[in-house]
């Protein structure tokens, strides 16, 4: 079992496209409502572990993406609720170009499992 509840690089990840057009916004290039996170976003948090640790300057021993939130616009915008282990979460800005290139914008720890998942 990975870090990721079971995750492993290999899924299909079509289920974000479902989500991604199913998921209510508040218009156009508005944020989605939070949602559970897919096997997608579970893949970007396992491939972007490392930039996401960078950005608040420690590592983690564990990387469980809670919820999510995403945009679309020019690319797609992600903020993403991660548990990082001791009751700790980190909020993560990333962005997903229309190339599919991931960068992670900004990071904020610490946060807690009822912070409200708010795009910054």
């Amino acid at each position: 079992m990975s870090n990721l509840g079971g995750f492993t690089p290999e899924e299909p990840v079509t289920e974000a496209l479902i989500t991604c057009t199913t998921a209510a916004t508040s218009g156009t290039g508005g944020w989605t409502t939070e949602a559970p996170v897919t096997d997608h976003m579970k893949k970007i948090c396992l491939e972007m572990k490392p930039d996401i640790e960078k950005a608040v300057g420690t590592n983690f021993p564990v990387n469980i993406p809670i919820s999510f939130r995403l945009q679309v616009e020019k690319g797609t915008n992600y903020v993403v609720k991660v548990y990082v282990g001791k009751d700790m979460y980190i909020h993560a800005m990333i962005f997903q170009d229309i190339q599919s290139k991931l960068t992670v914008l900004e990071a904020r720890y610490p946060k807690a499992l009822s912070d409200p998942l708010v795009p910054f």
